[in-house]
């Protein structure tokens, strides 16, 4: 299958630089599968297609400000590091920038050595392991050196980073936000469980996978990256209860997707904490996820290749062509799709 069925154009001044004010204000493109029909609204109006007994599942993860600036102690040279994944309680897997500079051995220096690190392993792709040393907290040090890691298409400062942040992020450890949730406000919450729909959390730690393209023309080359997942028990029996009473299992966002698809048997969701990496494309058959409600993808994107196999792959395309049309905004602080 060749990624180049996944392609759409897309102007660039369509790219969302900023959030908008009110995070519920974001339009929402409306997509029936069954209908084939497209409605353009509000976000906000996401109440009008959830009913008492469907059940919307959130990703809480709550990203880090994992991107780190600093230098090598012999050389001085600028090096910006990339936090991915914890391994243990001071080593990380991280994405390096220059990487030709950081060799098994090379010492960087953050915030005036208030965070020393040592490169100890290149990965075979290219990611080190790199080992932290400080006095203090990590996560404490982390919040005052640290930046948000925005998607390099974003090129505008961020002013307030928790809009970085879904309003019900809680579970540290993500590299990126499931941006879906951002549109998401405490008060529309609370219309929504108070209209008897039923929200579960999962955490899905948003990793290397989000930075990656599909560089492989055929896309079953494609090598996706293990992301960490958790669901309590509890969520589960929620959602199996859900769904077990004819409700509809509503994912926010790619990440829920990925976690209830990956974590299921029998059509029953089960508690978890392990990895995925499971890769959804056309003609893969979804077991628990009956609505999905989502951000604009880039082209070529493993995301793109995930809701076209949810819904018909020419009437997303089709979807995505309205929406340049219409002038939506696109990526992590974009307008929002919820297919149905």
């Amino acid at each position: 299958m060749e990624k180049s069925l996944f392609y759409y154009d897309l102007p660039e001044n369509l790219i969302a630089q900023k959030p908008l004010p009110d995070r519920s204000s974001s339009r929402l493109l409306v997509l029936d599968r069954g209908e084939n029909s497209k409605e353009h609204r509000r976000f906000s109006d996401i109440t009008d297609y959830l009913k008492k007994g469907d059940c919307l599942v959130i990703n809480d993860t709550k990203v880090i400000p994992a991107r780190l600036i600093g230098e090598r102690e012999s050389g001085s040279s600028k090096i910006e590091l990339l936090l991915l994944k914890r391994i243990d309680k001071d080593r990380w897997e991280c994405i390096v920038y220059p990487g030709k500079k950081l060799k098994p051995g090379t010492n960087v220096s953050f915030g005036g050595g208030q965070l020393k690190g040592e490169v100890e392993k290149v990965l075979e792709d290219g990611n080190r392991v790199v080992k932290f040393e400080y006095e203090g907290v990590f996560e404490e040090i982390l919040d005052r050196l640290g930046q948000m890691p925005l998607p390099p298409y974003i090129t505008e400062k961020l002013e307030d980073k928790n809009r970085y942040q879904t309003v019900y992020a809680r579970n540290e450890g993500s590299a990126a936000a499931p941006t879906a949730g951002l549109h998401f406000t405490d008060e529309l919450l609370k219309e929504l469980s108070d209209k008897g729909i039923i929200i579960a959390n999962l955490t899905l730690h948003v990793g290397l996978g989000t930075f990656r393209p599909v560089k492989a023309d055929n896309i079953f080359e494609h090598k996706m990256h293990s992301e960490y997942c958790e669901i309590l028990e509890e969520e589960s029996e929620k959602i199996n209860r859900a769904k077990a009473e004819g409700g509809r299992i509503i994912a926010v966002g790619t990440t829920s997707v990925r976690t209830l698809e990956s974590f299921n048997d029998n059509g029953k969701v089960y508690p978890v904490k392990a990895e995925t990496d499971i890769f959804i494309y056309p003609g893969y058959e979804f077991k628990i996820v009956g609505g999905i409600i989502t951000n604009f993808h880039l082209p070529e994107s493993t995301l793109m290749m995930l809701i076209s196999a949810f819904a018909n792959r020419d009437f997303i395309l089709e979807a995505y062509k309205e929406a340049v049309k219409e002038e939506y905004r696109f990526f992590s602080f974009g307008d929002a799709m919820m297919i149905l």
